[in-house]
């Protein structure tokens, strides 16, 4: 079934022959992680989203959750996923084997998690949510906040959540108004309220534990004066559980991810709301950006798993599908041809491959950064870590802004049925949109990568991340049949520098305003010549396959992802030209123009 909504030999490709995640096992920590290993944990993965997660996916959309006197009521069928995906090891898998974690590569978590997410995007988040903010606690909480909570939320008992939204204060963090009043019991009373919780409140779970940020009484505003708070639905006391003063107003009524919940919560009306400080008062920022860093790549999982899904359904109706001839030859009495040997739907199809499979690339490279920054010493672990940074705007982005673009291609080629539920396609297209907001919307992952990234560590990130383009580059100008690609990526790395060092012009002539006004071109910019690379990355291997003189049994595959790296290169990378035009333009009039103009 796995074919049906992504490519386990694609995974197998990436995890084994690109990135040889086996290799992780030099580091103690993963020395149990062979390519056997790896290989199992893969196939474990498929059968959970064969048996548990697929089969729902549709039926989820069509009996969405619901909020109902107080109680909101989820798919049946959370529960037994929630507590399947925990006994499969996987709520756990990166934690220490003595707090019940199997101590797996992030890069191999991930890998399961896309599968999940390509399997049913609106069930699993359940548990990679409560899996985050798990490990918040693990990693700043005290040693009771995590014998108290830790192990309820790994047995998939107890959801968790990252409480942030506020109606007055979206991304806006400073102006939040939650507060923390501290009491002599040593827990402080929180009152306030949190909107577009994932996962906020649902009948699936005994227990809701959040990751709430507060500001402490008699704190100034900012957010250098954010808190972090442990403050479930329910607190234990003498055994058992009972209120704590976190009520549910409603639920969201979503455009897609139907079976999802996003609730609105109300914390201490009745001034009883108990919650639990997190590490040290004012730190509660950096701390839970640790949470929305991994949540960032995790939202480009879930929007190249949900893109994959839809790209497998359109590739099997495409095929599936005849209709017309070839144009030169109008002979009504010939058969119908399928449609994927119409141009255009192949050139449609070659899209979504390279735009998914680009995607997953980048996210496997980041997590393998990941997994070496946490085991690494001195330098390699400083440029692992500063690559990581550097790029998580894009992978967040890039999959969710150009994975919408996908699904609709997908529905494009499915023509008037991808656009009836008769198939699934319309679903993925609703439930793809919210990965762009999700997490920081594309404008603030603009703002982030132009305005901190590119110019953290006097510019190394960037120095390091050139480098690494570039032995992909020579590496492809030893392989017969890529030196013109090699070329075009030369090219394509040479104007995003002189861009990028206009902008850093920009920087220190003009107002913040002017210098970020189109930050969000530049991370278009930035992504597409990203994931050029890693596109050429793959073709560097594949090609290798295709030009050995016997053929190898998987000829077809290695040579779509040729022809994969070829579209993107020939069809998206030139689209940086116009980009590049504007983001070296002098004119500002997104910045001069009144706002009363746009009428």
């Amino acid at each position: 079934m796995a074919d049906n909504y992504y490519s386990f030999r694609n995974l197998k490709f990436l995890t084994h022959e690109l990135f040889k995640l086996s290799e992780l096992n030099r580091f103690e920590r993963y020395k149990e992680y062979d390519d056997e290993a790896i290989l199992m944990a893969l196939d474990a993965a498929r059968q959970i989203g064969d048996r548990l997660l697929f089969p729902i996916y549709e039926e989820m959309d069509r009996k969405k959750a619901y909020y109902d006197k107080g109680t909101v009521f989820v798919h049946p069928q959370i529960k037994t996923i929630m507590r399947s995906l925990s006994a499969g090891g996987w709520i756990a898998a990166a934690d220490d084997y003595e707090y019940e974690g199997q101590q797996m590569p992030l890069s191999l978590l991930n890998a399961g998690l896309y599968t999940f997410y390509a399997a049913n995007a609106n069930a699993a988040p359940y548990a990679f949510l409560t899996q985050g903010a798990a490990n918040l606690i693990r990693t700043f909480g005290s040693e009771e906040l995590q014998k108290t909570f830790v192990p309820k939320m790994y047995a998939g008992e107890w959801q968790g959540t990252m409480a942030m939204t506020e109606p007055q204060a979206g991304s806006s963090l400073s102006d939040l108004t939650t507060s923390a009043t501290p009491t002599a019991e040593g827990h402080y009373k929180i009152k306030g309220q949190k909107i577009y919780i994932s996962g906020g409140d649902h009948n699936a779970v005994d227990n809701v534990v959040h990751l709430l940020l507060a500001r402490i009484e008699g704190e100034a505003l900012g957010t250098r004066t954010i808190s972090l708070f442990v403050v479930p639905k329910k607190r234990i006391e003498n055994g058992e559980l009972v209120s704590n003063d976190v009520n549910t107003a409603g639920i969201f009524g979503k455009m897609g991810q139907k079976g999802y919940v996003a609730a609105t919560l109300m914390y201490g009306e009745q001034d009883d709301c108990h919650g639990y400080l997190v590490g040290e008062p004012n730190r509660g920022l950096p701390y839970m950006f640790q949470m929305m860093n991994e949540a960032r790549i995790g939202t480009g999982l879930m929007a190249t798993g949900t893109a994959t899904a839809a790209y497998y359904a359109a590739l099997q109706y495409a095929n599936e599908r005849s209709q017309g001839r070839p144009p030169s030859n109008k002979d009504v009495n010939l058969a119908q041809i399928p449609i994927i040997e119409h141009a255009d739907v192949k050139r449609m199809l070659l899209f979504q491959k390279s735009v998914t499979e680009g995607s997953l690339s980048l996210l496997m490279q980041l997590s393998l950064w990941a997994d070496i920054e946490r085991e690494a010493t001195g330098d390699e672990k400083e440029k692992a870590g500063q690559l990581l940074e550097l790029l998580t705007p894009i992978a967040k982005t890039f999959p969710s802004e150009y994975g919408t673009q996908a699904v609709s291609a997908s529905m494009q080629t499915m023509g008037g049925a991808g656009y009836c539920d008769d198939f699934p396609v319309e679903q993925y297209y609703r439930d793809i949109r919210v990965n762009a907001i999700y997490e920081g919307t594309t404008g603030i992952q603009g703002m982030d990568l132009l305005g901190r990234k590119v110019t953290a560590h006097n510019g190394k990130s960037m120095r390091l991340l050139m480098e690494e383009i570039h032995s992909t580059i020579d590496a492809a100008q030893q392989v017969e049949g890529l030196q013109a690609y090699a070329n075009k990526m030369i090219e394509g790395v040479k104007s995003l520098h002189q861009c990028t060092m206009h902008q850093m012009q920009n920087a220190m002539n003009e107002k913040a305003e002017v210098f970020l006004s189109d930050a969000t071109l530049y991370l278009e910019y930035f992504s597409l010549v990203t994931i050029s690379w890693q596109l050429l990355k793959q073709a560097v291997v594949a090609q290798k396959v295709v030009n050995q003189e016997d053929k190898h049994h998987d000829f077809e595959f290695y040579k779509g992802k040729v022809y994969a790296m070829q579209y993107f290169l020939n069809y998206e990378l030139p689209k940086t030209r116009g980009l590049h035009d504007r983001l070296m333009s002098k004119d500002t009039m997104t910045v001069d123009m009144e706002a009363a103009f746009i009428n």
